[in-house]
């Protein structure tokens, strides 16, 4: 393989890659350093003038991650060297990078990985089609079958994928398709934190940054939103050289691969991957050096700024307003024909999907909040209550958990205005909404941490239940308006990015010839703070902002999206509550933990080993002696951090337990009566009426035999004969051999039980329990012998007379078939005959 690459990569064409590179990253630095400049003096007129804006009702977490880990397990990666599949331990830190060990032992004792993935630009894929399908798109001429020849062999049926444009694609694979889903749903949460790699914190290298992007693209007519504006600047600048770079390499190269379809998409791709690492080798270095020189410089700016901030202002004043007088006629039609007619649209298509999102994340952590009362209330103790609350803390950053919330956010769609607009994909806004899901549900559980804190604090944890529900409802309100701002300036921001480029499309033939004459109004002193072209944009976007403004107030108005109205303000609604945000994060497990006895583990290996069981977020290392095949993606035992099952999941284990009880319990029924908590008495307690329905059959005098061998739904006698059970209404008890005679009514059958429960209940009330235990075991006996039987016995009754039971002794009797509302038929001589509960002659050991 390192033959293809050499062989097609030679020292020509990678010094023809540098010097397209660094003319790229030349041009891009020329932009830069302007940028830099423009985002300098809005940083300083921001701090000067200061800023309105919403105040947030929850506090914000500054390192949420610090000392913990995200995910730990093992899986099969197929490597490309040798073609065959490998198992790996994955072990990802907190900062999202995906790093592969030879085995966990390795990872363990400190060994280098034998590969890291920084997962910015991938998408993770679950299926051979799907990869394919991207495949055939990235190298156009040469496509392959995915039924005929497979790309890969694949060791399972539950493939995972990391598909990138240019860089290495990674395969992996498990053995379920619960493993896959877990998997899959870790490796998004890779994707999705490293896309996010510009600091918001940086007021002015990221603005400088984006702008510098932006504009570079719209100079060569790239406008619109760009998929590769993901990862770190570095990363960013090697996809914008590589969007230009890459078809003409891919045009040169492609042609002249030897070999089957899928051999030369394999070459193409370690050809591409090669290219990629050279150019991001390249951009790194230069990126470096270009924001050190900036940084150099901004000291002297910074103090020119605030000398001359007065003028700066009033000179950007007045030549903004020369360049209204151009732009807002033309940018006003633009707007009333091309614009207004679908803003409605794109906002109703953002906000659905974004609102459902945004909804899941306070169903699910309200659910938490459920589990913690119960737990409370169950007693669960200070020990219970630590381990649920370190599962909390680390809520938002477990991407199984918050999955369902990701899922609502994913069906946004674009699907019409995606053309109009120059949108290449809804996946900029997806993207961007994740991420502010996930830091609301953060920011609403460090909340709820500090309240509830400090309120133990003050009034103890003597009444634990009645204290978290306080704050869970303050922390649900804040969450509430928090959500409705968050959303809001998603809405409005997200217009702007499809509306804005679009109008400078637009705009760009008729204006731009316009705009070198407006910089004689700009003195030579201020002309590296003030550009026009960033002016000119700010013209634009004043054009169309009341539009946008007013139609996310009018969204605001409905229901349904559960948005407050910009009239609702809540500035200092609780200012002692932001006084909490200054305290450091509350050790849960510290707070609530038990004291160990003296000399049983020292408190240095205790708070290792605990350390580890605690601070990892995602709890699915394989455990030792546990082969890989039966599954790799397990719980820890005893380590419950944030459990993947759902309820639904989680009741089935339940139902599992609760049959293999009563097996047991079937089996020793002879040992002697049941201890108060068995099986059958709770669930006599929660059912404690029982109905038992057996049709009318003539039956000779018979014991009810004792079988161990239970059938749910049948009742069985000694010659055989079975009848469905349907529900049971009376409780049978023990009685004496013979005193049943052949033919009893069923009013006498209903007085003897009766009879017998009040003789025999005060004095032994074990072998009453006992003997109820036998009958429903026979009851629940052979079936199909006691239904052969009835045939047999309805024919007896052709030489005798049939059983005629009036309905006043039907009403005495107490019992009514479920499945009949009216008389039966006996099918002989046209009579009514009402349908008796019991006419069996039973004599009872």
């Amino acid at each position: 393989m390192g033959d293809v690459v050499s062989s097609h990569l030679d020292e020509d064409r990678r010094e023809m890659i540098t010097v397209r590179t660094r003319q790229w990253m030349k041009e891009f630095g020329q932009v830069y350093e302007q940028q830099y400049a423009v985002a300098l003096f809005n940083s300083v007129r921001f701090e000067i003038e200061g800023g309105g804006g919403t105040q947030s009702q929850l506090l914000h977490r500054k390192d949420p991650l610090a000392g913990r880990t995200i995910f730990s397990g093992s899986l099969f990666q197929y490597l490309e060297e040798n073609r065959k599949w490998r198992n790996r331990f994955v072990f990802v830190p907190n900062d999202y990078t995906i790093n592969l060990y030879e085995s966990k032992a390795a990872h363990e004792r400190g060994l280098h990985p034998k590969v890291t993935i920084n997962c910015a630009g991938y998408k993770a894929l679950t299926s051979m089609e799907e990869y394919m399908e991207l495949i055939n798109k990235s190298l156009p001429g040469v496509k392959a079958k995915v039924g005929s020849n497979p790309f890969i062999k694949c060791a399972t049926g539950f493939p995972l994928i990391l598909w990138h444009p240019y860089a290495r694609h990674h395969y992996f694979c498990v053995m379920t398709e619960k493993e896959q889903k877990k998997w899959h749903a870790v490796l998004q949460d890779c994707v999705r934190d490293s896309n996010n790699g510009l600091p918001e914190n940086c007021t002015v290298k990221t603005p400088a940054f984006t702008d510098a992007v932006r504009l570079h693209r719209q100079a060569r007519g790239q406008y619109g939103t760009w998929d590769m504006m993901c990862g770190t600047p570095p990363q960013i600048l090697a996809n914008l050289v590589m969007e230009s770079l890459h078809p003409d390499i891919r045009n040169m190269i492609v042609p002249r691969l030897k070999g089957k379809m899928q051999q030369r998409q394999k070459n193409w791709m370690l050809i591409s991957d090669a290219v990629y690492k050279q150019v991001l080798f390249q951009t790194t270095g230069q990126y470096e050096a270009l924001v050190e020189a900036c940084e150099a410089q901004r000291g002297p700016l910074d103090a020119r700024l605030r000398t001359d901030m007065d003028q700066l202002i009033t000179s950007k004043e007045h030549v903004s307003s020369k360049l209204r007088a151009l732009v807002l006629p033309k940018a006003e039609q633009i707007l009333r024909t091309n614009i207004q007619p679908y803003i409605n649209s794109i906002l109703e298509a953002l906000m659905d999907p974004t609102s459902r999102g945004f909804a899941e994340v306070r169903d699910v952590f309200f659910r938490e909040m459920v589990e913690i009362s119960k737990n409370s209330l169950n007693g669960g103790g200070k020990e219970k209550m630590g381990e649920n609350m370190e599962r909390l803390s680390m809520l938002a950053f477990h991407p199984v958990k918050m999955q369902s919330c990701y899922e609502k956010v994913e069906e946004l769609n674009l699907e019409g205005l995606q053309q109009r607009f120059d949108v290449s994909s809804p996946s900029v806004f997806i993207s961007r909404a994740q991420i502010l899901m996930r830091e609301q549900m953060d920011n609403a559980v460090y909340t709820f941490e500090q309240l509830l804190n400090q309120s133990l604090e003050a009034q103890g944890d003597s009444d634990m239940c009645k204290i978290t529900q306080r704050c869970q409802d303050r922390v649900l309100k804040k969450y509430d308006y928090d959500s409705s701002s968050v959303r809001k300036k998603f809405f409005r921001e997200a217009l702007l990015q499809i509306i804005i480029p679009y109008m400078l499309q637009q705009l760009a033939p008729s204006c731009s010839p316009e705009l070198p004459r407006f910089k004689e109004l700009i003195f030579e002193d201020f002309s590296r703070f003030l550009l026009i072209e960033n002016m000119f944009e700010e013209v634009v976007l004043q054009s169309v902002s009341k539009d946008i403004m007013m139609a996310v107030k009018e969204a605001a108005v409905q229901r349904r999206h559960n948005l407050y109205r910009d009239s609702i303000i809540l500035t200092n609604s609780d200012p002692n509550l932001h006084l909490l945000g200054e305290n450091p994060q509350v050790d849960w497990a510290t707070k609530f933990g038990g004291d160990e006895p003296e000399g049983s583990v020292s408190s240095a290996d205790e708070g290792r080993v605990f350390g580890r069981r605690r601070k990892q977020v995602v709890s699915m290392i394989q455990p030792d002696g546990v082969p890989l095949p039966y599954e790799s993606c397990l719980e820890v035992p005893g380590v419950e951090l944030i459990p993947e099952e759902d309820a639904e999941m989680f009741l089935s284990k339940e139902e599992d337990q609760l049959e293999n009880e009563e097996d047991q319990l079937g089996k020793e029924e002879d040992l002697g009566p049941k201890s108060p908590d068995s099986v059958n008495e709770i669930r006599d307690l929660i059912n404690p009426v029982v109905e038992v329905v057996v049709p009318v059959s003539k039956v000779e005098q018979s014991e009810i035999t004792n079988k161990t061998e239970a059938t749910t739904g049948s009742i069985t006698v000694e010659d055989g004969v079975k009848e469905d059970v349907t529900h049971v209404t009376t409780v049978v008890e023990t009685v004496p051999k013979g005193s049943l005679q052949e033919k009893t009514s069923p009013q006498a059958i209903l007085q003897q039980l009766a009879a017998s429960k009040k003789q025999e209940v005060d004095k032994d009330e074990a072998a009453i329990q006992n003997a109820i235990e036998k009958l429903e075991i026979a009851v629940q006996e052979d079936e199909s012998e006691q239904i052969t039987e009835i045939s047999a016995a309805e024919s007896d009754h052709e030489s005798s007379p049939p059983l005629v039971t009036d309905s006043s002794s039907r009403e005495d009797s107490g019992f009514q078939s479920p499945t009949s509302e009216g008389p039966v038929t006996n099918g002989l001589n046209g009579e009514e005959k009402i349908v008796d509960p019991v006419e069996v002659e039973v004599v009872l050991s």
